[in-house]
């Protein structure tokens, strides 16, 4: 059924809104673009545009923990390591509070500019990839790694151009026709964590082949997980953002 809208009233949309899907399922078509009611007042509605806010300061909050992260290799004392892995620390709660405060928000917010529940999955994309480079240097601390082979800082690398991709596919969830832009980010960070895999596989052979000690073994290859998890997670909010822009286009 086919109609044509001029004015909706607030309390109307919301009650509208509120009512089941599939009494709301009437197509509205404008310039020959078929658009679902409800979709349309959604879009009318006022929306709490602080939640692309909190979503990029989730996203900077990345590139600040990559930016610590890339120092810890080149640490020469034990203590330089543990400052790192503090200020680290310290980001990562940071993020947590971001993260927390967003699911507060969602909870209290009638209306948001996309849908709940991506929202909430790419808060928690995000949120996952700081917990494992916060794990990464807690490792590396505890572990007392001294020195390291050259594939962890080359996985920190690659970890920080996809972090840094990501920050622009979030800032770019603001205007959603920018599709080959969104598009190149993702593709960047799919190539991104194939790079990581690639050096993730080498460094573990290169382990098993090269390394004696057992212990050290173990140690080195934890972190080398957590680094190439963490490039994973980046892919993850990667989909994330892809699926709202199939979504929103």
């Amino acid at each position: 059924m086919n109609i044509q809208l001029s004015f909706i009233g607030r309390k109307e949309a919301y009650r509208f809104l509120q009512e089941p899907a599939e009494k709301n399922n009437y197509i509205l078509h404008c310039s020959h673009t078929p658009m679902k009611l409800d979709q349309l007042i959604k879009k009318l509605l006022p929306h709490d545009e602080h939640f692309y806010a909190l979503l990029e300061e989730s996203a900077q909050n990345l590139v600040k923990a990559g930016a610590e992260l890339k120092k810890l290799p080149v640490c020469k004392t034990q203590k330089q390591r543990v400052e790192i892995a503090k200020r680290i620390k310290d980001i990562e709660h940071d993020g947590d509070s971001i993260t927390h405060k967003i699911f507060s928000e969602l909870n209290s917010t009638f209306v948001t500019p996309l849908d709940r529940e991506d929202i909430h999955e790419l808060a928690s994309a995000l949120d996952d990839v700081l917990d494992h480079m916060d794990g990464c240097a807690h490792r590396s601390v505890m572990y007392k790694l001294t020195h390291v082979p050259k594939a962890i800082p080359e996985l920190i690398d690659v970890l920080v151009l996809s972090i840094q991709e990501l920050k622009n596919g979030v800032h770019l969830l603001r205007k959603l026709n920018k599709v080959e832009l969104l598009q190149e980010t993702f593709k960047k960070v799919n190539e991104y964590e194939n790079q990581a895999d690639e050096i993730f596989d080498q460094a573990v052979a290169d382990l098993f082949d090269k390394e004696k000690s057992a212990i050290q073994i173990i140690k080195l290859k934890e972190v080398l997980v957590g680094l190439e998890t963490a490039t994973d997670k980046c892919e993850d909010a990667a989909n994330v953002l892809e699926g709202i822009l199939i979504k929103h286009n």
